[in-house]
């Protein structure tokens, strides 16, 4: 049985239909990447699948239970997080009060100490900077911190939204050997990208989406030699 399950998806802003029936599973321990252009509707299935957003048919299957209709916040409790598009960090506050933010449905401190350690071991920019504002950090930094503070729930499953957007291309090659990392680690990863060869180059299987239809799915090494592909978004 798949750990994540969409079937017939569909979500309307309005009366405009943005995901138009779609059908897709994530398994146990994958990198699934979800590409697409600007507009396909990629943000909106992340954000429908968190809870952020209501689907109007459809269900989402999470480890056996339906959570269509359960907030996002109980979503975060069982084993999901969501790294949002811009990065999303609170600006105001310090690196370490972010983190700590992201561990909050959680109860015991020793255990959150031990994830957080754990972080600062996949980030050590972010220990260097622990207690400066968040809104002081580059753009890269601050991708790193809206990763951490996902992983501070502890999540069997996580969910990025265009963590590699507006970054420089260093900072890509470190962002993508991360979400590398986190998947050996034992995390399921659903990356929603724009940049769809480093996705496609990471992920094990893909599925491409245009104006709210999944118009192809694969293997993700096949889909990167796969002509259409190509084309349409790698630039070859």
């Amino acid at each position: 049985m798949a750990m994540l399950e969409i079937k017939d998806l569909e979500v309307y802003y309005g009366v405009i239909q943005a995901i138009k029936g779609i059908s897709f599973e994530v398994n146990q321990g994958e990198v699934i990447a979800l590409i697409g252009a600007n507009g396909a509707g990629k943000t909106t299935t992340l954000q429908t699948i968190t809870g952020m957003l209501q689907a109007k048919k459809g269900q989402i299957i999470f480890e056996g239970k339906d959570i269509t209709k359960v907030p996002g916040h109980k979503i975060v409790s069982m084993g999901m997080a969501h790294v949002p598009e811009g990065r999303r960090v609170f600006a105001d506050l310090t690196v370490l009060e972010n983190l700590k933010l992201g561990a909050y449905t959680r109860k015991d401190k020793n255990e959150v100490e031990e994830t957080l350690q754990k972080v600062y071991q996949s980030f050590p920019r972010l220990k260097e900077r622990k207690n400066q504002s968040a809104g002081t950090l580059s753009g890269g930094e601050q991708q790193m911190l809206a990763m951490g503070r996902a992983l501070m729930s502890k999540p069997r499953i996580i969910l990025m939204d265009e963590p590699s957007m507006g970054l420089s291309p260093i900072f890509v090659e470190e962002i993508f050997k991360i979400i590398q990392e986190i998947s050996a680690a034992g995390t399921t990863v659903l990356l929603v990208e724009q940049n769809a060869k480093k996705a496609l180059s990471i992920a094990d299987r893909a599925y491409v989406l245009e104006t709210g239809n999944i118009v192809l799915s694969g293997d993700a090494k096949e889909l990167m030699n796969n002509e259409s592909i190509k084309k349409a978004y790698l630039g070859e």
